[in-house]
């Protein structure tokens, strides 16, 4: 009598490969170090005085809180907030390049619907 054996698919093996090809995939897509915020301290003028604190403009066009700060309007304060890193090292501006090649700085300009002569 002949014994017959059948052999298992390596499934963990499989799920190894699937994890790792998905993570490496993940790591070029969506660029995590990108998306986390990084913390920064630099001056911003103030722009308005309420009754949580001071609101400032960053030199990069962000508003920020500064709580218990007694300035006036106009005045520079030393702020610390967090921002996405691929703000302040332009990934997220090439990565909109890249999205939209044919668009350039006048088509961005241009507003309203026509049709070209």
């Amino acid at each position: 009598m002949q014994q017959t054996t059948t052999k298992k698919t390596p499934q963990l093996k499989f799920l190894a490969i699937v994890a790792v090809a998905t993570s490496v995939i993940l790591v070029f897509t969506v660029t995590p170090w990108n998306i986390l915020p990084t913390l920064i301290t630099e001056d911003v003028i103030v722009i308005a005085v309420t009754d949580h604190g001071c609101v400032g403009e960053s030199s990069i066009g962000r508003s920020v809180v500064v709580p218990n700060c007694d300035v006036n309007v106009g005045d520079t304060v030393s702020a610390t907030f967090y921002i996405p890193a691929g703000e302040i090292n332009g990934y997220l501006k090439e990565l909109e390049r890249r999205q939209n090649p044919m668009v350039d700085a006048w088509d961005r300009s241009v507003s309203g619907i026509g049709l070209s002569p």
